[in-house]
């Protein structure tokens, strides 16, 4: 029996949870500098979005250390907005990963939206050890 695939399953209308490498170099501004790996993501994220499912996407970015300047320095709202612009449609931040306005951007989202959830990495569970 072969194994199915993202494209074999129907999943319209259903939340769509998909790990994604947006681990993007960021410049000095804290723009995407090269968006290579975001793009290699596109025919996946397209894939569910034009199908009609509910895409949350989590990824990391960099090794956070926990100071206060993290947040700036290795959030995944940059990635988010390039995201935003290569698709050329809206994707939806949610400034953490399990918490209250995650919940509340994961119940809002409608057919074909996108949501990118903080970094994985600001995460205590998330911790290598």
């Amino acid at each position: 029996m072969a194994k199915k695939t993202i494209a074999d399953v129907d999943i319209s209308g259903k939340r769509v949870l998909m790990r994604v490498d947006f681990n993007v170099p960021l410049d000095e501004e804290g723009r995407v500098a090269d968006d290579r790996r975001i793009r290699m993501a596109l025919p996946s994220i397209r894939s569910v979005v034009d199908r009609g499912g509910r895409l949350i996407l989590i990824s990391h970015l960099g090794r956070p250390k926990g100071d206060p300047d993290d947040v700036k320095k290795f959030s995944l709202k940059p990635a988010a907005d390039r995201l935003a612009e290569l698709l050329g449609r809206p994707v939806a931040f949610a400034a953490d990963t399990v918490g209250e306005d995650a919940k509340a951007k994961v119940a809002a989202l409608q057919d074909g939206d996108v949501l990118v959830l903080e970094n994985l990495r600001f995460h205590p569970g998330e911790k290598k050890g």
